[in-house]
């Protein structure tokens, strides 16, 4: 592992990863990589498409890029390129290769998976309230994280006890 460990946070939609993240970071005293997506789309007069995904993965990484350059031992990341390959694969049927490809290339040392126990929350990018679609995400997240054979844990509970289990996740892998 190099440093600064990279740290993902990830999960269904309205599963408290942003308010995680900003937490963790703010512990540790060190940055996070916020959502490129939500920027992005919150500038289109439009709804956004397939070719979309692929600039929004691109502003993510270069984000990511800009953390890890200010980052010292931790740079917590608000998603990967995952979500965005499980989007486009649930709306669009494909996912672009180019995203593909940076999935293999990036590396990460923790996956932090959010669990759906939390109550929704409206937004006007969040597309599925449902439980049934909540849970459909959940399952393949923690396939697909558990398919990286990179350690990860399920945070569930409320935000305080969400932020002490992810402290102590990565208090026990570092060795802190």
């Amino acid at each position: 592992m190099s440093m600064p460990f990279k740290i993902v946070i990830i999960g269904p939609e309205s599963t408290g990863k942003s308010t995680l993240s900003a937490a963790l970071a703010s512990h540790y005293q060190e940055p996070w990589v916020k959502e490129y997506a939500r920027d992005y789309i919150d500038g289109l007069q439009r709804p956004y498409e397939y070719e979309d995904l692929l600039l929004i993965a691109q502003g993510q990484l270069a984000l990511e890029d800009d953390g890890e350059a200010h980052a010292d031992r931790f740079l917590f990341c608000d998603t990967d390129l995952h979500v965005l390959k499980i989007w486009s694969q649930h709306k669009y049927g494909k996912t672009h290769p180019w995203i593909l490809e940076h999935i293999n290339r990036r590396k990460y040392d923790l996956y932090l998976l959010t669990d759906i126990d939390i109550p929704w929350e409206d937004d006007p990018q969040r597309e599925h309230p449902d439980q049934e679609m909540r849970q459909y995400f959940m399952d393949i997240y923690r396939t697909t994280i558990a398919h990286t054979n990179i350690p990860y844990i399920i945070l569930s509970g409320n935000p305080t006890k969400r932020v002490k289990d992810a402290i102590n996740f990565i208090r026990k892998n570092f060795k802190l």
